[in-house]
Protein backbone atom coordinates (compact mmCIF):
# COMPACT_ATOMS: atom_id res chain seq x y z
CA UNK A 1 0.00 0.00 0.00
CA UNK A 2 0.62 3.50 -0.73
CA UNK A 3 2.21 5.89 2.52
CA UNK A 4 1.27 9.52 2.37
CA UNK A 5 3.77 11.41 4.21
CA UNK A 6 3.30 14.92 4.71
CA UNK A 7 6.25 17.43 4.64
CA UNK A 8 6.45 20.02 7.03
CA UNK A 9 9.46 22.37 7.70
CA UNK A 10 9.95 23.93 10.55
CA UNK A 11 9.70 27.96 10.85
CA UNK A 12 12.34 30.59 11.71
CA UNK A 13 14.75 29.92 13.77
CA UNK A 14 16.94 32.18 16.85
CA UNK A 15 19.81 32.66 15.11
CA UNK A 16 18.08 33.82 11.82
CA UNK A 17 19.31 32.62 8.24
CA UNK A 18 22.34 31.12 6.75
CA UNK A 19 23.39 27.24 7.07
CA UNK A 20 21.33 26.16 10.36
CA UNK A 21 22.51 22.65 9.69
CA UNK A 22 22.81 20.51 13.40
CA UNK A 23 23.13 23.63 15.05
CA UNK A 24 20.13 23.01 17.43
CA UNK A 25 18.78 26.82 18.02
CA UNK A 26 14.94 27.32 19.07
CA UNK A 27 12.29 28.93 17.02
CA UNK A 28 11.11 32.31 17.30
CA UNK A 29 7.85 33.61 17.76
CA UNK A 30 7.24 34.28 14.39
CA UNK A 31 8.34 30.89 13.63
CA UNK A 32 5.70 29.21 15.68
CA UNK A 33 3.43 31.44 14.24
CA UNK A 34 4.63 30.16 10.80
CA UNK A 35 4.29 26.70 11.73
CA UNK A 36 0.74 26.72 14.15
CA UNK A 37 -0.56 28.71 10.57
CA UNK A 38 0.77 25.83 8.15
CA UNK A 39 -0.94 23.21 10.63
CA UNK A 40 -4.59 25.28 10.66
CA UNK A 41 -4.40 25.23 7.03
CA UNK A 42 -3.76 21.54 6.88
CA UNK A 43 -6.89 20.89 9.30
CA UNK A 44 -9.04 22.97 7.43
CA UNK A 45 -8.29 20.73 4.61
CA UNK A 46 -9.21 17.95 5.76
CA UNK A 47 -12.74 16.72 7.31
CA UNK A 48 -11.92 13.82 9.73
CA UNK A 49 -9.60 13.78 12.74
CA UNK A 50 -7.30 13.39 13.29
CA UNK A 51 -5.51 14.40 10.14
CA UNK A 52 -2.22 11.99 10.40
CA UNK A 53 -1.95 8.75 12.33
CA UNK A 54 1.29 9.64 13.83
CA UNK A 55 4.15 12.05 13.55
CA UNK A 56 7.51 11.50 12.98
CA UNK A 57 10.25 14.29 13.95
CA UNK A 58 13.88 15.29 13.39
CA UNK A 59 15.15 15.57 16.96
CA UNK A 60 16.40 19.22 16.95
CA UNK A 61 14.38 21.10 18.46
CA UNK A 62 13.15 23.43 15.80
CA UNK A 63 11.51 20.71 14.82
CA UNK A 64 10.85 18.44 17.50
CA UNK A 65 9.24 21.52 20.06
CA UNK A 66 6.43 22.16 17.52
CA UNK A 67 5.86 17.74 16.77
CA UNK A 68 4.93 17.57 20.41
CA UNK A 69 2.56 20.26 20.30
CA UNK A 70 0.86 19.08 17.12
CA UNK A 71 0.58 14.75 18.43
CA UNK A 72 -0.85 16.64 21.79
CA UNK A 73 -3.45 18.34 19.75
CA UNK A 74 -4.35 15.47 17.43
CA UNK A 75 -3.85 12.55 20.24
CA UNK A 76 -1.69 10.47 17.92
CA UNK A 77 1.93 9.06 18.26
CA UNK A 78 5.39 10.90 17.83
CA UNK A 79 8.71 9.70 17.03
CA UNK A 80 12.29 11.27 16.80
CA UNK A 81 14.39 9.99 13.96
CA UNK A 82 17.91 11.14 13.52
CA UNK A 83 18.20 10.58 10.21
CA UNK A 84 16.14 13.11 8.88
CA UNK A 85 18.66 15.97 10.56
CA UNK A 86 19.63 18.04 8.12
CA UNK A 87 22.84 18.03 6.03
CA UNK A 88 26.06 18.87 8.21
CA UNK A 89 27.76 21.46 6.69
CA UNK A 90 30.79 21.44 8.81
CA UNK A 91 32.72 24.29 8.45
CA UNK A 92 30.19 26.38 7.38
CA UNK A 93 27.54 26.02 10.01
CA UNK A 94 26.29 28.91 11.03
CA UNK A 95 27.22 30.97 8.22
CA UNK A 96 25.42 33.00 5.79
CA UNK A 97 25.85 32.90 2.05
CA UNK A 98 27.10 36.57 2.12
CA UNK A 99 29.90 35.94 5.03
CA UNK A 100 30.40 32.48 3.00
CA UNK A 101 30.88 34.44 -0.41
CA UNK A 102 33.68 36.79 1.87
CA UNK A 103 35.18 33.64 3.25
CA UNK A 104 34.61 30.53 0.64
CA UNK A 105 33.83 32.06 -2.30
CA UNK A 106 34.74 29.36 -4.66
CA UNK A 107 33.42 26.75 -2.39
CA UNK A 108 30.15 28.42 -2.02
CA UNK A 109 30.00 28.47 -6.01
CA UNK A 110 31.07 24.87 -6.52
CA UNK A 111 28.77 23.72 -3.57
CA UNK A 112 25.50 25.18 -5.55
CA UNK A 113 26.54 24.21 -8.79
CA UNK A 114 26.71 20.43 -8.02
CA UNK A 115 26.59 19.93 -4.15
CA UNK A 116 27.08 16.20 -4.75
CA UNK A 117 30.56 16.93 -6.21
CA UNK A 118 31.56 19.39 -3.48
CA UNK A 119 31.55 18.63 0.00
CA UNK A 120 32.12 21.90 2.25
CA UNK A 121 35.18 21.51 4.58
CA UNK A 122 34.36 18.87 7.32
CA UNK A 123 31.34 18.78 6.30
CA UNK A 124 28.56 15.59 5.48
CA UNK A 125 29.01 14.28 1.51
CA UNK A 126 25.82 15.05 -0.57
CA UNK A 127 25.33 11.47 -1.31
CA UNK A 128 25.68 10.61 2.56
CA UNK A 129 22.97 13.02 3.32
CA UNK A 130 21.13 11.40 0.63
CA UNK A 131 21.20 7.53 1.58
CA UNK A 132 20.37 8.35 4.92
CA UNK A 133 17.03 10.24 4.10
CA UNK A 134 16.19 7.90 1.60
CA UNK A 135 17.09 4.85 3.97
CA UNK A 136 14.39 6.52 6.71
CA UNK A 137 12.11 7.28 4.33
CA UNK A 138 12.06 3.33 3.18
CA UNK A 139 12.33 2.38 6.56
CA UNK A 140 8.85 4.81 7.08
CA UNK A 141 7.09 3.23 4.16
CA UNK A 142 7.93 -1.01 5.52
CA UNK A 143 6.53 0.27 8.63
CA UNK A 144 3.14 2.37 8.24
CA UNK A 145 2.32 1.48 4.74
CA UNK A 146 -1.33 2.65 4.02
CA UNK A 147 -0.91 5.31 6.78
CA UNK A 148 -0.68 9.35 6.32
CA UNK A 149 2.59 10.40 8.36
CA UNK A 150 3.38 13.73 9.28
CA UNK A 151 7.12 14.34 9.15
CA UNK A 152 8.48 17.80 10.56
CA UNK A 153 11.97 18.09 9.01
CA UNK A 154 14.26 20.61 7.28
CA UNK A 155 14.78 22.29 4.67
CA UNK A 156 17.68 20.26 2.89
CA UNK A 157 16.05 16.47 3.63
CA UNK A 158 12.08 18.04 1.42
CA UNK A 159 14.54 19.46 -0.77
CA UNK A 160 15.81 16.21 -1.82
CA UNK A 161 12.85 14.22 -1.60
CA UNK A 162 11.04 17.21 -3.98
CA UNK A 163 13.54 16.67 -6.39
CA UNK A 164 13.05 12.62 -5.89
CA UNK A 165 9.83 13.07 -6.76
CA UNK A 166 9.74 14.78 -9.64
CA UNK A 167 12.82 13.14 -11.30
CA UNK A 168 15.09 16.03 -11.24
CA UNK A 169 18.68 15.43 -12.20
CA UNK A 170 21.22 15.77 -9.24
CA UNK A 171 22.46 19.38 -10.88
CA UNK A 172 19.38 21.07 -10.33
CA UNK A 173 18.66 19.99 -6.45
CA UNK A 174 19.80 23.54 -5.02
CA UNK A 175 16.64 24.95 -7.28
CA UNK A 176 14.25 23.28 -5.43
CA UNK A 177 12.65 25.89 -3.15
CA UNK A 178 11.51 25.14 0.11
CA UNK A 179 10.51 27.71 2.83
CA UNK A 180 9.68 28.44 6.18
CA UNK A 181 6.51 26.41 7.35
CA UNK A 182 6.15 24.88 3.98
CA UNK A 183 3.85 21.93 3.89
CA UNK A 184 4.53 19.44 0.48
CA UNK A 185 2.45 16.04 0.09
CA UNK A 186 4.67 12.87 -1.28
CA UNK A 187 3.38 9.38 -2.04
CA UNK A 188 5.32 6.83 -1.44
CA UNK A 189 4.77 3.27 -2.96
CA UNK A 190 5.72 0.08 -1.79
CA UNK A 191 8.83 -0.41 -4.35
CA UNK A 192 9.80 2.69 -2.97
CA UNK A 193 8.88 5.24 -6.10
CA UNK A 194 7.92 8.88 -5.08
CA UNK A 195 5.37 10.97 -6.44
CA UNK A 196 4.55 14.77 -5.03
CA UNK A 197 0.41 14.86 -4.04
CA UNK A 198 -1.44 18.34 -4.77
CA UNK A 199 -1.21 20.86 -1.99
CA UNK A 200 -4.58 22.70 -1.81
CA UNK A 201 -3.41 25.13 0.91
CA UNK A 202 0.07 25.59 -0.91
Amino acid sequence: MTLQLDLLRHGETEQGGGLRGSIDDALTTTGWAQLREALAAALSEQQSQPVWDRVVSSPLQRCARFAEEVTRMQGIPLSFDPALQELHFGDWEGLSSAELMQQDASGLGQFWADPYAFTPPNGEPLSQFEARILASVQRLQQAHSGERVLLITHGGVMRLLLARARGLPRSDLMQVSVGHAQLVKLAITLDGKLRERICKNS
